[in-house]
């Protein structure tokens, strides 16, 4: 099984998106093509600037809820 990961995105108007998958690739392509969540639709193209792996889901997920509290400078952080 593949590992959750935790990633956000940049988009093209500069705005993050923070999300989760087991399969990064495929979610970014479906950022891309406008079929991920509502927020990032006509909002490509995407760059991501954060990637963090965890063996189970309720770990991603947990971590997904503390970034998303995060301020938009605090999340930037996350990326260098």
């Amino acid at each position: 099984m593949d590992a959750w990961v935790v990633y956000i995105l940049e988009c093209q108007d500069k705005t993050l998106y923070t999300g989760i998958t087991n399969n990064l690739e495929r979610r970014v392509q479906q950022h891309e093509a406008g079929q991920g969540a509502k927020y990032t639709k006509g909002r490509g193209p995407f760059r991501i600037i954060y990637t963090q792996e965890f063996a189970e889901k309720g770990l991603a997920l947990s971590r997904e809820y503390q970034i998303k509290q995060l301020s938009r400078d605090q999340k930037l952080l996350l990326a260098v």
